[in-house]
């Protein structure tokens, strides 16, 4: 079996299942339209990498989560919020510029 483009696909299918599953609580009032054209993003830019370099493209998003990651707890803990349950949820919308409702 000759493995293209579906190595990289699936990696960015658990990728993204994993990011929602993990950091799906920090998007939850961020338009759809926003979340969806992120993710094309990182999509195209994988697979444009893939065609300029072949499967090395599968590292691209893997080391892509590192420094994200670091900035996301940094920022966190910055802000007073648990990296992972985003809370308090009340503080993290206002952060957010979102609208809180008692």
């Amino acid at each position: 079996m000759n493995a293209g483009l579906e190595i990289e696909l699936a990696e960015l299918l658990l990728l993204q299942l994993f990011a929602f599953g993990l950091f799906g609580r920090f998007e939850v009032e961020t338009p759809a339209a926003r979340r969806i054209i992120k993710w094309l993003v990182i999509y195209g830019i994988t697979i444009g990498i893939y065609y300029w370099s072949g499967h090395w493209a599968v590292l691209v998003p893997v080391l892509a989560i590192i420094p994200g990651s670091v900035y996301h707890v940094w920022w966190c803990k910055k802000n007073g919020i648990h990296p992972l349950k985003a809370t308090p949820r009340k503080k993290y919308y206002q952060l957010r510029g979102w609208k809180w409702e008692e």
